[in-house]
């Protein structure tokens, strides 16, 4: 019964990430969890639209993503807001670090999801935020795209 309720895949997608930002570049990384926080997970109840990534020192950490306490947790369970370390080559911290601090660029988590191994990745990626009209643009290729659709069938 308990592997009815985990599920056996996990893709948590921020939409908004590809809405309001203009991707640049992606990154796969590992994230620190503990162990109630990895079960909210393979649950689903992640919310990633406020996470962004900053650096402390030579590491890297991502703010802002909501993971559910576990609802069976006891009083061992998790925060549900805090900083969780992104687990990174030297080389792409390196890179990421001197590009996040190019004026108007950041760092925004774009997929939550588990490997074949099952482990926890967090995709990442270099962004740039769009302005209004950029957006707009987007609604509107959107709209004629879904339109398409329409038409096909």
């Amino acid at each position: 019964m308990p592997s009815e309720r985990f599920a056996k895949t996990v893709n948590i997608r921020n939409k908004q990430a590809s809405f309001g930002y203009e991707l640049l570049d992606h990154y796969v990384s590992g994230i620190v969890l503990k162990g109630t926080e990895i079960k909210s997970v393979r649950e689903g109840k992640v919310n990633l639209t406020d996470g962004y990534v900053y650096f402390n020192k030579d590491e890297a950490f991502v703010k802002g993503i909501n993971i559910s306490p576990f609802s069976q947790g006891t009083h061992y369970n998790h925060e549900a807001a805090r900083d969780r370390k992104l687990l990174l080559k030297k080389s792409e911290l390196k890179r990421l670090r001197a590009k996040s601090e190019e004026k108007g660029l950041t760092i925004v988590p774009t997929r939550l999801f588990i490997n074949d191994r099952g482990f926890a990745k967090l995709e990442i990626a270099l962004a740039r935020g769009k302005k209004l009209h950029d957006k707009r643009e987007s609604i509107k290729e959107r709209e004629v795209k879904r339109e398409l659709q329409r038409t096909k069938f």
